[in-house]
């Protein structure tokens, strides 16, 4: 499935050469461009996108401006001549930033991030690590992971850190990043063997090497126990015969 876009840009040579670029790649397909916001919005109003490639600089109405407009948007990155206007379109939550001139290869980076997003909104459900539909135990989990689903084994899994929009998976002989929340990994992964004892962390229990009362031990790292989570954990904890 091909991700339909659009490009908004007031200067005629980079609405050209934005043009030809997304022509090169394969999984995106261009549906409209505008020389302006104004005839760009009217369009979102009626065809809905998943991608907006949207120039920041405009005259009477900027790209910022359009992007304030909008209720629902898509995924966007945008185009600029000005780097200053890095830290506004970060604000606003855009999946990349694009300095013009505007080289092949990091269009490449943004435009894969862009196809990322994609895959993992429109994947279906993962299962939740603990059983199957016919009832059997499942001992692994599928994770996507650069542009591929990678199956990873329970019993590897030592611990998980959670970024803003990623997770990255500690397994004793491997790192795994993936475009998954911490959120999501949680309700992917069977508790109590897997205890989320940290806004970004979770823990493998059968890897658990030592703890405290403010942080735990696993491959010989500290990691601490979030204030949210400890009263949990640590009744969790009581249930273990302690010598």
């Amino acid at each position: 499935m091909k991700i339909r876009c659009i490009a908004v840009d007031d200067e005629p040579l980079a609405l050209v050469k934005m043009r030809k670029y997304i022509e090169r790649i394969p999984f995106l397909e261009l549906v409209a461009d505008f020389d302006n916001a104004f005839d760009a919005i009217n369009f979102l109003r009626k065809t809905p996108v998943d991608l907006l490639f949207l120039d920041i600089q405009m005259e009477e109405f900027s790209g910022i401006q359009l992007l304030e407009a909008m209720k629902e948007r898509p995924m966007v990155i945008m185009t600029t001549a000005y780097d200053e206007y890095a830290l506004k379109g970060y604000e606003l939550d855009v999946l990349d930033y694009l300095l013009k001139p505007i080289d092949f290869s990091r269009f490449q980076v943004a435009v894969e991030r862009a196809q990322q997003q994609y895959q993992l909104r429109h994947q279906p459900p993962e299962q939740d690590g603990s059983g199957s539909e016919d009832g059997s135990t499942q001992d692994f989990v599928l994770i996507r992971s650069e542009y591929k689903m990678v199956r990873v084994k329970l019993d590897e899994i030592y611990y998980i850190a959670g970024m803003k929009d990623y997770s990255r998976l500690y397994c004793a002989d491997r790192r795994i990043m993936t475009m998954q929340t911490i959120g999501k990994m949680e309700e992917a992964l069977p508790h109590p063997r897997f205890f989320r004892i940290h806004k970004s962390y979770i823990i493998a229990m059968d890897k658990l090497e030592a703890f405290g009362k403010n942080h735990v031990q696993i491959m010989g790292e500290e990691i601490p126990i979030g204030s949210m989570y400890k009263q949990a954990f640590l009744s969790y904890l009581e249930n273990f015969k302690q010598v």
